[in-house]
């Protein structure tokens, strides 16, 4: 299915790994102009040579990170991002007793600040081109919270209402954010938390962990024409695991 993207640019936060690399393989593979940015240079340099696309390090939870990169990409790819993903780690894991205000500030830079910063400095261009696709990568810890991630949870639900919002505000400019709620899906990062089909696979009611190219097909759609009356939405890519509807 041609989604209408060649020529079009992105910037994939984290895309040197899992789901991010994932979504950048698709966007490639759609004629897009990527550009992935992660933290170790190393990694990033590896993975952009390997799929063909623009790459550098950087760290979105330091203050204003979200802002810089999205100038340096811009700047690296000589005219503005048509689509911007942001996808972030998840703050540090544990119970409310055990948080700290260190802790809610980490999480809250690395999750939310890099998101609204990020934001604020594509909007302009994309209003003047009236065009736009920004796509939150999240969890599915944001709608039903998950045991051990009081920050996670809280931080995240938050960024759905948030999507919503500014949904509401750029429609008429033609341009579309939405949520990607991931769930179990079989990425590095799983296997070195242990977590497989063997493991979750009988809580999954697919019976199984995902491909990370089952979530980034949905990225893909989500940043085409096709779906340029899709806005605002939270969509989850997990073989069934919420119970909510």
């Amino acid at each position: 299915m041609d989604f209408k993207l060649s020529g079009r640019t992105a910037l994939v936060f984290g895309g040197s790994r899992g789901l991010g690399k994932a979504i950048a393989e698709e966007f490639k593979a759609e004629g897009v102009r990527v550009v992935i940015v992660a933290r170790d240079p190393t990694r990033v340099a590896r993975v952009a040579a390997e799929l063909g696309v623009e790459g550098f390090s950087g760290d979105v939870s330091k203050p204003g990170a979200g802002r810089t990169l999205v100038e340096q990409a811009t700047e690296l790819l000589g005219q503005s991002l048509d689509i911007l993903v942001t996808n972030t780690g998840g703050p540090a894991p544990g119970a409310f007793a055990a948080t700290t205000a260190t802790t809610w500030q980490s999480g809250f830079d690395n999750l939310w600040m890099s998101f609204v910063d990020s934001i604020q400095t594509v909007l302009p261009a994309m209003r003047q081109n009236r065009w736009g696709r920004i796509l939150a990568v999240t969890s599915v810890a944001a709608r039903e919270p998950q045991p051990g991630l009081v920050i996670s949870n809280s931080l995240r639900a938050g960024l759905l209402g948030l999507v919503n919002t500014i949904s509401r505000e750029v429609a008429r400019d033609g341009i579309t954010i939405n949520a990607l709620l991931p769930g179990y899906t079989n990425t590095d990062r799983m296997a070195e938390l242990g977590v497989d089909d063997a493991v979750m696979g009988p809580k999954i009611p697919a019976g199984r962990l995902g491909d990370p190219k089952e979530f980034a097909a949905l990225a893909a759609f989500l940043a085409s024409e096709r779906a340029s009356y899709i806005t605002g939405q939270a969509i989850a890519v997990d073989g069934g695991f919420l119970n909510s509807i």
